[in-house]
């Protein structure tokens, strides 16, 4: 374990600590949705093994599933409830894995700011309690508004945030593909490129509240995983934003922590000068979905003829077969499969054993 980096859920400045650690030593930090229990404890124990830094991170539609299906979404209660009983999961459990965890929310909306409205109450709450948030950082996602509401929403509430020393992502041009209920399969193919122009735009207004803010910004990045030339990467577009960036208002080299968005199933070149031109995080959700999903289908498969009936299976009429079916078996095997998968992304962004 780093002495700088303690186990546990890193927040304040803390967060933004780890990102310029992160860019320094030319690794980038894996950002993983979770929906439960199974996932969540499936990221803290593969970043404990490979002595790495982790973010776990809930969509809304992630947070309402671990609150339950059947529990009601009026005024965002079933994400709320759903964020907050996530976190304290993992503020309990992430120190005993002994994992350095960056706790965040993904894409935020302008019709769901309500849930970010109710969590940013409940951070207020908890630091006033613990001297800490609850989360480490929270998403805008108002790339769907004009960059002048989407920067002046986001500045709104990045002063909230900055009261309790929190960090703030931002998203500057449009990630293609559906995720999450929000399809942008059919966007205009320039706005998939955030121009330097924009993010220095961005830049100016977030830094006068406090340096603690992070940029996702276009490249060619799509939710989901397609074939091989359907995607077209531009990270070149990164390296141009900072060199005009740190001209401008000449700062140090790659003065603009970047996010990557939609990076399943991208190429190693792509993640390496990604890395190179200021990514310090990578999203990663649909690969992970898969892999979880291969190692119950894999398991089911395999002990197919053991789980048809309670009693009888190939070895006697007679023989009970529940050490087959408990869930906690196939659910385990999903684990297993998620955070196999997950350990070939770590070493895909260099971020092994980067805390040891």
């Amino acid at each position: 374990m780093s002495e700088k980096f303690p186990y546990g859920v890193a927040t304040g400045n803390l967060v933004k600590e780890l990102f310029q650690y992160a860019q320094e030593n030319h690794f980038a930090i894996p950002a993983v949705n979770v929906i439960g229990s199974n996932t969540m404890n499936a990221v803290m124990e593969t970043a404990s093994k490979l002595h790495s830094p982790v973010i776990i991170q809930l969509s809304n539609g992630g947070a309402r599933f671990n609150a339950g299906k059947a529990l009601n979404n009026n005024n965002q209660l079933a994400a709320i409830r759903g964020s907050v009983t996530c976190a304290l999961h993992i503020h309990e459990l992430s120190k005993h894995y002994k994992s350095t965890v960056i706790l965040h929310t993904d894409h935020c909306s302008k019709n769901d700011l309500p849930w970010i409205e109710g969590l940013l109450n409940e951070n207020e709450k908890y630091y006033k309690r613990f001297g800490k948030t609850l989360f480490s950082s929270h998403m805008l996602d108002l790339s769907q508004e004009s960059l002048e509401e989407n920067i002046k929403l986001c500045e709104k509430y990045f002063k909230i945030m900055n009261k309790m020393k929190m960090t703030i992502e931002i998203e500057l041009g449009i990630t293609g593909g559906e995720e999450d209920g929000v399809d942008n399969s059919n966007i205009e193919n320039e706005r998939l490129y955030t121009q330097p122009q924009d993010v220095s735009y961005a830049y100016e207004k977030m830094i006068k509240i406090s340096p603690n803010f992070i940029v996702a910004a276009s490249f060619g990045n799509v939710h989901g995983v397609y074939k091989p030339g359907n995607v077209i990467l531009r990270p070149i577009l990164l390296k141009k934003t900072q060199d005009y960036i740190q001209q401008k208002f000449n700062t140090k080299k790659n003065p603009v922590y970047f996010v990557f968005h939609g990076g399943s199933g991208s190429s190693k070149e792509d993640i390496k000068n990604a890395i190179n031109y200021g990514v310090i995080k990578m999203n990663i959700d649909t690969d992970l979905q898969y892999a979880f999903t291969c190692g119950v289908r894999d398991y089911i498969n395999k002990n197919n003829q053991y789980i048809q009936k309670q009693i009888g299976n190939p070895k006697g009429d007679n023989i009970p077969n529940k050490k087959y079916y408990d869930p906690r078996v196939w659910l385990r095997e999903g684990e297993k499969s998620f955070s196999m998968f997950l350990k070939t992304y770590f070493k895909l962004l260099n971020n092994i054993n980067t805390l040891s």
